[in-house]
């Protein structure tokens, strides 16, 4: 019983075991809370963080158009880093509670429709300046104005008005939405001076690191804020550097070589050869990320909705699951949403390989004629690999694709958001109303499959009012069969976020959020010597 509650309590500190699950398991053997905390704590101080040293990651999704305005961050790489110079008002964690940072508590109005979060005193930012509740109302007033072209736009068009009252911010929303602090952990909403309203891309926040080296798709770097209000807990390195190194190839040689520590986005048919290389440990864990194959619905030939239905049957997905993610992965059903996610629609058919219903949509859509696929080794890992495989199975429905295999430079500014069908994924968002907010509803920014359905908006602003959870539910369920039958999402598996860590890196914690541990391993890890 020790040695099993004290590989559990490692697994505590080591994020991979909420403290909660842990005091249940301990009172399940018989142990009382207090010795139980004992050794939470005796765990802790034996893998306290070292400080000091220079941390690096290698990682892919870096473009030469990336910015320091939180409000345009498209991929991985301005991601990593913004949550290393930048500080948000609330973050998820691990286990999916909120875990409060500037704003140090939240609360609402009975009816949802307003609410008031509080500032926290003391927090400063990178030029000395004070983080106040102007900031904030600054900020949130940028990223909800259309002229701002704010990837989170579509999540904040529901605010009414926004007023700084002491230190508490005051939220009046239009409408009634339950998940308003889930919202504001979107990565988009780093806290900037003055809501970054002059400068948007000065890249000064209020996070451990200050920018040092910012150079666009080539590397990024900071150094240790001294005044970080959570230096005690996070930001052990002196220095962070990222790394842009977008093929695959070269990410695992920088590992491997030492030349970074840690590396993002492996394949997963390079998992087992990296875990025979001492030293190396694989950070995998189940997500909501999915890839996708998206195509635009309101551009020919895919606004014909029999043609969408027939590339859709003719997705393979048993054969994407066991060929692409060597089973790192569960299958999709062309909707963004997996069973991670809380009140997920259960009990919707799942849509399988059928051929022969392919080439009957594709014969009643009336098309003739090669269909274009682009697709990158950036798209996601195995996305060439994948979208060849998609190419033979759709040549069974009678279905012929072209696959175009776009530079990985550039792929995300220059064919995501632009071009009819492509390849790529998404991270998934904490809550269902987020997700479809970001990526489907019509006003969004990131609308990325062009869908505009009046019935589906009309359902997500009737969800976010609901505290019934069975009524929600049921109304989720409602807009994913849309989705799943109107929309241009193709989704054929939920991968699992796997990431490596070389010798000497400790802290990792991982997140069923995002890649990179919610994009927190640079500030959370350290190096041992």
């Amino acid at each position: 019983m020790s040695h099993e509650l004290d590989y559990l309590s490692h697994r505590v500190v080591a994020g991979g075991l909420s403290r909660r699950e842990f005091l249940g398991r301990a009172m399940a053997l018989g142990v009382s809370a207090a010795f139980a905390n004992s050794l939470l704590a005796g765990a802790a101080k034996a893998q306290a963080p070292r400080k000091g040293g220079f941390l690096k990651a290698g990682v892919d999704g870096g473009a030469a158009t990336d910015s320091l305005d939180p409000g345009s961050f498209p991929a991985s790489v301005p991601i990593l880093f913004g949550k290393c110079w930048g500080e948000l008002l609330m973050e998820m964690t691990p286990d999916g509670d909120i875990e409060y940072r500037i704003a140090e508590e939240i609360g609402s109005s009975k009816d949802a429709k307003i609410w008031t979060m509080k500032i926290r005193k003391g927090i400063q930012f990178h030029n000395g300046k004070e983080v106040t509740s102007q900031d904030v109302v600054a900020t949130l007033e940028r990223h909800s104005d259309e002229k701002s072209k704010s990837a989170a736009l579509g999540l904040m068009k529901g605010i009414e008005s926004l007023k700084a009252d002491g230190r508490d911010v005051v939220v009046t929303l239009k409408e009634p939405n339950v998940d308003l602090p889930y919202l504001m952990t979107d990565y988009h909403l780093i806290i900037q001076p003055d809501g970054g309203k002059d400068n948007p891309a000065a890249g000064i926040g209020a996070g451990p690191y200050k920018v040092t080296v910012n150079e666009p798709g080539v590397r990024h770097g900071g150094e240790k804020f001294k005044d970080y209000w959570q230096g005690d807990k996070l930001g052990h390195a002196d220095q962070i550097e990222i790394i842009v190194i977008n093929d695959a190839t070269a990410r695992i040689a920088a590992l491997q070589s030492n030349q970074v520590h840690i590396i993002n986005s492996l394949g997963p048919k390079v998992v087992d050869l990296l875990k025979n290389i001492p030293g190396v440990t694989i950070q995998n864990v189940a997500g909501r990320s999915y890839a996708y194959f998206n195509m635009f619905c309101d551009t020919a030939p895919f606004d014909n909705n029999d043609l969408r239905m027939a590339l859709k049957l003719a997705m393979d997905r048993e054969e994407m699951l066991d060929k692409i993610l060597r089973g790192y992965g569960t299958i999709g059903n062309d909707f963004p949403i997996n069973a991670s996610y809380q009140l997920f629609p259960e009990g919707i058919e799942q849509r399988a390989f059928d051929p022969d219903k392919a080439k009957f949509h594709y014969q009643k859509s009336g098309h003739s004629g090669p269909i274009l696929l682009r697709t990158s080794d950036s798209a996601f890992p195995g996305a060439v690999d994948a979208a060849q495989l998609y190419q033979q199975s759709c040549a069974k429905a009678g279905i012929t694709v072209e696959v175009k295999r776009e530079p990985s430079d550039g792929y995300w500014s220059e064919v995501w958001l632009k071009q009819p069908f492509s390849t790529g994924a998404w991270n998934g968002r904490p809550t269902q109303d987020q997700m479809y907010s970001t990526a489907y509803l019509s006003t969004a920014a990131w609308n990325d499959t062009h869908f505009f359905n009046e019935k589906f908006d009309k359902l997500l602003i009737e969800a976010r009012a609901e505290f019934d959870q069975d009524k929600r539910k049921n109304l989720y369920r409602e807009m994913a069969i849309i989705v799943r039958d109107q929309g241009g999402t193709i989704a054929p598996t939920f991968n699992q976020h796997i990431d490596a860590t070389g010798p000497g890196v400790k802290g990792f914690v991982k997140s069923s959020m995002r890649e990179l541990g919610n994009d927190y391993a640079l500030v959370q890890c350290w190096l041992e010597a």
